[in-house]
């Protein structure tokens, strides 16, 4: 037994990969809420990772040191709504002087894949089979699983953008209010936005200070998530402490048949081709769809399978 597994058994984690029909439930939603709102609106949920020894400073430094260092992005926190992930000032800190100073250096890191470290893979995979039977109610199929770390100075900001996943965002120290916003208003996000988002993989979404008032606002504290629906804007404001949140994500078939559409779209549009909105043609669909996909089975294995590096808020 390695030393990740050997902490996974130490903290009552199964890394096996399997459902264990024993294992405590860590989430706690309402049932009904879920199945009317589950990836059209937010929704809040309530989750016993507070106080949890996998998200002490110490415990997430170590957990750096068994990533790859790529995996760890980092930036300065004192950013605006608009100013899009990953735009922050450099601030010259280490990830271990970021994470050791996080209280008064005015960070704000992600820790991206650590599912792919036995012990948090294994907390997520209990997480997210709670959540399995009654998302597969409503769109068949779990895939992708994923998992990411927020670490945030006090006050730091983290700026308005969409995600491709299907989110449960869990608070495990300190507070922050997560600001989303309906996916479905055209005011918000068009099928433009979605397209080039989609397609390119970029996260920054235009925001307006008129689009404030339609915000759907979430009060996170310790014990406290929210879902966040695939592509639903949202930007965050950390409380007065150090704030620590663990960002559990799935796709499905569903998911990723939206997305090869959109950046067939968005393919057809750099051409000079207007092409048909999602949905208005279910035929033109079905064609995008397994043409494209094609398409970026091709270029996957062509750059040796590492599209995901680039990715991820």
């Amino acid at each position: 037994m390695n030393a990740e597994n050997i902490v996974a058994a130490e903290l009552g984690l199964n890394t096996s990969g399997s459902a264990r029909p024993d294992a405590e439930n860590l989430l706690d939603f309402d049932t009904a809420e879920f199945r009317s709102k589950f990836n059209r609106l937010p929704f809040g949920v309530r989750h016993k990772l507070a106080g949890h020894p996998l998200f002490t400073l110490h415990s997430l430094l170590d957990l750096t040191r068994r990533l790859p260092p790529h995996y760890t992005r980092y930036s300065s926190g004192e950013m605006s709504v608009e100013d899009g992930l990953f735009n922050g000032k450099q601030t010259g800190l280490s990830v271990e002087e970021t994470i050791r100073q996080i209280e008064e250096c005015g960070s704000w890191m992600t820790i991206r894949f650590v599912h792919d470290d036995p012990a948090y893979g294994a907390l997520m995979n209990q997480l997210l089979d709670q959540i399995r039977p009654f998302s597969e109610e409503l769109t068949a199929d779990m895939v992708m699983r994923e998992a990411f770390i927020f670490v945030s100075s006090p006050n730091a900001v983290t700026p308005y953008h969409i995600d491709p996943e299907y989110n449960f965002l869990l608070q495990v120290s300190g507070t922050k209010i997560m600001h989303v916003f309906d996916r479905s208003d055209p005011e918000i996000l068009t099928e433009l936005d979605l397209e080039r988002f989609l397609s390119d993989g970029s996260t920054q979404v235009e925001f307006k200070p008129e689009y404030q008032a339609k915000a759907m606002s979430f009060d996170l504290r310790p014990g406290c998530g929210v879902h966040v629906p695939l592509t639903s804007p949202h930007w965050v404001q950390n409380g007065p402490e150090v704030s620590i949140s663990f960002s559990i994500t799935f796709r499905t078939p569903h998911s990723d048949r939206l997305q090869m559409i959109h950046s067939a779209n968005a393919f057809l549009r750099r051409n000079g081709v207007t092409p048909a909105s999602i949905g208005k043609s279910p035929l033109r669909d079905t064609l995008k769809y397994q043409i494209y996909r094609t398409i970026s089975t091709a270029k996957f294995k062509f750059s040796g399978g590492q599209s995901r590096e680039g990715y991820k808020s």
